[in-house]
Formats: C-alpha cells, sequence, structure tokens
C-alpha cells in the first residue's frame, strides 16, 4: 500500500479548489483572447495536468490561478508556432509575451465569463446545447457528467459539445461582455440554460443514488455567479432569488429515512434561514430594478411559501394571483399545472379541476399533472378516477421515492 505524500495531496487539494473557483474565468480569458473554446479548454486541462506534476516537487505557487493561466498561455503560443499557420502572426505572439511577463495575476484581469455565457448560449446554436456548453466551459464538468444528467451517453454528449464549439469557431463567436443594450437583449438564453439546469437536477435534490445529484447546486452557483456579472438587469436577480428559495428547502424534502416529503408536509424549522434571507435580498433588489419578469414572479410565489416560516400558513390568495401573473410572461405547461394547485387551495377543487381540465389534451406524460389530478379528484371526494390518476403519476415517476409517496396516496383513498 503506497504511503501518502502530503505534496502530492496538497497540490491535488490546491488544484482542486482552483478548479472550482476559477476555471469558468480562467478558460473565458484563454477563449476571449484566442478566440477558440475547444483550444482554450484544451490548453488548461494541460496547464492542471502539469500542476499535478509539477507542485508536488516545486512546492505551491503564491498565485496558483495565475500560474496556471500562464501556462496555458504559453502552451497555446507554442502549438501556435509549431501549426506554422500562424508564424505570420509572431508579433502578436511576442506581444502576448510581454503581456504575460508584466501581467500574471488573473485579478487583474476583466472577468469574461458572462461573454463565455453568452457565446455558450449563441442564436445559431441548437438552443439544447446551451445548457451543457455552459456547464462545461464555465463549470468545468466533463461530459460523462452532462450527459448522465441528460440521459445521454457521454460518447453522444461528447460528440455534441465538439460539433457545438466547432459551430461557435466557424461563426466567429465573440467572447466578450457586449454592451448594456445587447446584453438586455441576449441574456435571455443565459437565463434559460441555469433555469434548465436547475430544473434537471431539481426532482431528485436529496435522492440517495441521484444521476444529477449536485446539477442544482451548480445552477445556483452560475445564478450568483451572473448577480455578480450583470447587477443591473432585473431578471438576473429574479433567477438568484427563485433558486436560492427553493435549495434553501432542500433538508426538508425527505426524512431520515430518504422518504419524500411534499412542500405542503415539510417542516419550515428544517428549510436554511440564511438562504431565504439571501433570496429575499435579491427578491427585492429585482423589483426595485424593474417590474417583475417570470423569474421575479416564480421568487415572489417561493417567497410566500417561505413566509410559511414565520406565520405557520400559505397565503394561497397571493399565491393565486402570483400565479396568474406568471401565465401571462410563459404559458407552459408547469406553471399551468401550478397556477391550477395554487387557485385549488385558494378556493376549492373545483377550480382546481377545471384549470387542469383545459390542460388534459397536452398533459401526455407530464408527471405532474397527473400527480395534481390525482389530488384534486381525490379532494372532490372521486376515488376511482383518483385511483387511476395516481397509477398514472406512479407509472411516470423516476424517483422510487417519489413513487412510494403517491402509492401511500392512493393506498390511503
Amino acid at each position: 500500500m503506497a504511503t501518502p505524500d502530503p505534496f502530492t495531496d496538497a497540490a491535488r487539494a490546491t488544484a482542486e479548489a482552483v478548479a472550482r473557483a476559477s476555471y469558468g474565468r480562467l478558460v473565458a480569458s484563454l477563449a476571449r483572447r484566442w478566440g477558440d473554446l475547444t483550444r482554450a479548454e484544451d490548453a488548461l486541462s494541460d496547464a492542471f495536468e502539469r500542476a499535478l506534476r509539477t507542485w508536488p516537487q516545486t512546492g505551491l505557487p503564491d498565485q496558483p490561478e495565475a500560474w496556471l493561466l500562464t501556462t496555458a498561455h504559453r502552451r497555446l503560443i507554442d502549438g501556435a508556432r509549431q501549426s506554422g499557420v500562424q508564424a505570420q502572426a509572431e508579433p502578436e505572439i511576442e506581444r502576448l509575451l510581454d503581456e504575460l511577463s508584466q501581467h500574471t495575476d488573473p485579478d487583474a484581469l476583466p472577468d469574461d465569463r458572462l461573454g463565455l455565457m453568452l457565446a455558450c448560449a449563441h442564436p445559431d446554436l441548437d438552443a439544447a446545447l446551451h445548457t451543457p456548453l455552459m456547464l462545461q466551459a464555465v463549470l468545468g464538468l466533463d461530459a460523462a457528467r452532462i450527459g448522465a444528467a441528460f440521459l445521454v451517453s457521454p460518447a453522444a454528449m461528447g460528440q455534441r459539445l465538439s460539433r457545438g464549439k466547432a459551430r461557435l469557431r466557424e461563426r466567429g463567436a465573440r467572447f466578450e461582455k457586449p454592451g448594456k443594450d445587447q446584453l438586455a437583449e441576449r441574456i435571455t438564453p443565459v437565463l434559460t440554460a441555469i433555469y434548465a439546469a436547475y430544473g434537471t437536477g431539481w426532482d431528485e435534490i436529496g435522492a440517495v443514488e441521484s444521476r444529477v445529484r449536485g446539477l442544482a447546486e451548480e445552477a445556483l452557483y452560475l445564478s450568483r455567479v451572473l448577480t455578480e456579472l450583470a447587477p443591473d438587469i432585473a431578471e438576473v436577480w429574479g433567477l438568484y432569488a427563485l433558486i436560492a428559495h427553493c435549495e434553501a428547502r432542500t433538508p426538508a424534502r425527505r426524512d431520515a429515512a430518504g422518504r419524500f416529503i411534499p412542500l405542503s408536509d415539510q417542516d419550515p424549522a428544517l428549510w436554511r434561514d440564511t438562504t431565504i434571507l439571501g433570496a429575499e435580498a435579491a427578491l427585492r433588489r429585482s423589483l426595485k430594478l424593474s417590474s417583475p419578469g417570470r423569474y421575479a414572479l416564480e421568487a415572489s410565489i417561493q417567497s410566500v411559501h417561505a413566509e410559511r416560516r414565520l406565520t405557520g400558513e400559505t397565503n394561497w390568495l397571493a399565491a393565486a394571483a402570483l400565479y396568474d401573473g406568471l401565465v401571462s410572461h410563459t404559458s407552459s405547461l408547469g406553471a399551468l399545472t401550478a397556477r391550477a394547485c395554487a387557485h385549488g387551495e385558494a378556493f376549492g377543487a373545483e377550480r382546481a379541476l377545471e384549470a387542469l381540465a383545459a390542460l388534459s389534451d397536452e398533459a401526455g406524460a407530464y408527471q405532474p399533472f397527473w400527480a395534481a389530478q390525482a389530488h384534486w379528484v381525490a379532494q372532490a371526494g372521486r376515488r376511482d378516477e383518483a385511483a387511476s390518476a395516481y397509477e398514472r403519476a406512479m407509472a411516470l415517476s423516476t424517483d422510487p421515492a417519489v413513487r412510494q409517496y403517491l402509492f401511500e396516496r392512493a393506498q390511503a383513498l
């Protein structure tokens, strides 16, 4: 059995900490300078590998991020020289070398992560690629992890990501932060991608063997980064507030035995107060910047739920009114199903069933619709219909804990 090497362990721990805190900023800086996301990622990956080989022998550098950035730049410079394709750019290469020798602190460089996010959400790319590209480029997740989250094989996801990056290169995508007017126009797909990442991880938060464990936390991290990079856009704060409110309830979503606990039965004492306070501050900032958009409205609904930790009850009239506002921004099946439930809580089962009936033709395999249908027909005393809807909801559930919860509800009819 090999004896642990404290120098190697320290190098690995430092590299992991830098990757978590600075990967996106480093790769964004490289991509902006070289105009090629694939080459930037490869160079940074090589720099991390060299760090793990070098740091145990030489000791940790005073500025690990600067060491990695300089090493990655030098690899790209060497590659340009050796390729011969850019031989005519030797003066530019020399200028880059001079710049590296004078500015080695990444804190002195502009933060290009927003430009990188915008590039990953380029309009010429398939929208389904926006989120995976962002997860890889900004957070450094590999194709296997991303593929598992989206139920795609690592090889297939790797091919999709490679094609996306090649498309960006062909289109001459810029990795720079646009002007304020352009930013307001282009931020929506970035918000959509982060929200999609959170939605992918949400259903399995707290599951013991989740294929997307941690993805919700990564989306929270991305949304927080975005508030630093685009602090004047209301919906940026709205999205962060929404995700933070939902994340605050994570400890209450499973009991000690791993059983699913619906929001209505959760113990508010288990919710994370600090996270809720941060969400509330973000929501106030969003509403101060602009009238509420989609994400601010969703965050406001979560804020209504959060008030239960103080009042002991949910203001369903307020929630129903907020859902009415939300569906003016998005007519997604999820929003309409949730609105039906809020109206049922505020005005009775028949109101919920009336709203759900209008969605039945498009419900298809949308599990939350059938779970809601089962609940409200049970509330209306229609046991046979409830049993059938519970069976459909169970069949569509991917989480065993949710299936067991629905089974127990059906048994209690």
